[in-house]
């Protein structure tokens, strides 16, 4: 179980809150509807959040399979972008994520690499919860 609180001041306009990562106490970071939908001016949003979980989470499922695999990553690096946008009838909703995924797997082929990518994100809780709502996109690339 893991606990986050946000907090907010003011109007959605003009106000500003805070997202804190309770259990572990790793962040307190500020966020606004102006850094939301416009430059994050080092700020965050909840979409941001997600697509880091959700980068966080494909790369450690991808490390889990290949190291089944006999063959644990030199590295994995994952970048994913989240999609807000308004949904006819339903307001803003998120309506994807995609994920780029670079892989440095020394012996690796290529066939045995795809298929792992695929379990990944079969695993990958954040791509389920995702996919109850939105597309997700994943593209791998192996590194020589």
């Amino acid at each position: 179980m893991r606990t986050a609180e946000a907090s907010w001041e003011g109007s959605v306009a003009r106000g500003q809150g805070t997202i804190v990562a309770r259990s572990s106490g790793a962040f307190a970071l500020p966020y606004s509807l102006a850094t939301r939908i416009g430059s994050p001016e080092g700020k965050t949003s909840p979409e941001e959040l997600v697509a880091a979980a959700h980068a966080g989470c494909f790369a450690m499922s991808l490390a889990s399979e290949l190291t089944q695999l006999g063959h644990p990553p030199e590295r994995l690096e994952v970048e994913a972008t989240c999609v807000m946008d308004e949904v006819e009838g339903r307001g803003h909703l998120v309506v994807s994520s995609e994920l780029q995924a670079r892989a440095r797997v020394p012996g690796l082929a290529e066939e045995a690499f795809r298929r792992a990518v695929e379990r990944a994100d079969a695993g990958c809780a954040l791509s389920s919860l995702i996919r109850g709502s939105a597309q997700v996109k994943v593209e791998a690339s192996l590194e020589a």
